[in-house]
């Protein structure tokens, strides 16, 4: 693979598992320095030591930690999230407001600690790891939901007020792709709809998509490096689907 990360550090939250260590090991292939961060220390440690990085075991959904954060990174990569399902007038608020403090307040928080030093720089990339529920919505997943169109949000202003030093954001709005998050996501659904859990795959999962299977982590991974790399240099503000046609309905 051509190096086209050589000298660079990257950050990839939820860096651990699934998609997260996916955009690791596709980042360090580039060349990229990559620090993991993860609540998993575990994991954190044995995906870096896997590619020559280090682990950042950190909590996000403390963010008032995470309020005077300085980091030096050249790319960071906002994955990390997690589910939670049920109809509104049965959310428990707390997992509403977990929801958004690590999915929405930690990825402005940590953008916000490393655009100082893309500016000094003039060079960033600010790759959001949204979901077709950034765009479109779904029933029982107002936490979700709520946090994704937030953080497609956050990635436009952020490439509003960097573009003119230098520093790109995206948006990759997957379907379902075949990680943990999602194995958990099997039997809260089968509740949720009333049907048993062989069928959430076909009849939830893939109901809306006309391509009809699982995304994966590495497609999802090689779109990350993409664009992070010289031929996408004028792509920002965008929100790129991988969703097979999801969201063309």
């Amino acid at each position: 693979m051509n190096p086209t990360l050589e000298g660079r550090r990257a950050l990839v939250t939820g860096g651990a598992s699934g998609i997260g260590a996916a955009c690791v090991r596709e980042l360090a292939a580039r060349g990229a320095h990559v620090t993991v961060a993860d609540l998993d220390g575990d994991g954190a440690k044995a995906v870096a030591e896997e590619v020559g990085g280090e682990a950042w075991v950190v909590d996000l959904s403390d963010t008032h930690a995470l309020d005077a954060l300085e980091l030096e990174a050249d790319v960071l990569v906002n994955n990390a999230g997690i589910q939670r399902i049920n109809p509104i007038q049965d959310f428990v608020p707390d997992d509403f407001r977990l929801v958004q403090r690590i999915m929405l307040e930690a990825p402005f928080l940590l953008v916000r600690a490393v655009l100082p030093g893309m500016y000094a720089r003039g060079w960033g990339r600010v790759v959001n790891i949204s979901s077709v529920h950034g765009l479109v919505a779904s029933p029982f997943k107002s936490a979700y939901v709520s946090a994704k169109h937030g953080l497609e949000g956050l990635s436009k202003v952020t490439a509003l007020e960097g573009g003119e030093h230098g520093v790109t954001s995206v948006c990759v709005n997957p379907g379902y792709v075949r990680t943990p998050l999602m194995e958990k996501q099997i039997a809260q659904q089968a509740t949720a709809h009333g049907i048993p859990e062989s069928e959430v795959v076909a009849k939830v999962m893939l109901a809306e998509s006309a391509v009809k299977r699982l995304v994966e982590p590495g497609e999802v991974a090689s779109l990350v490096g993409w664009l992070t790399g010289p031929d996408a240099a004028m792509v920002s503000g965008a929100s790129w689907t991988m969703d097979g046609g999801w969201s063309a309905r």
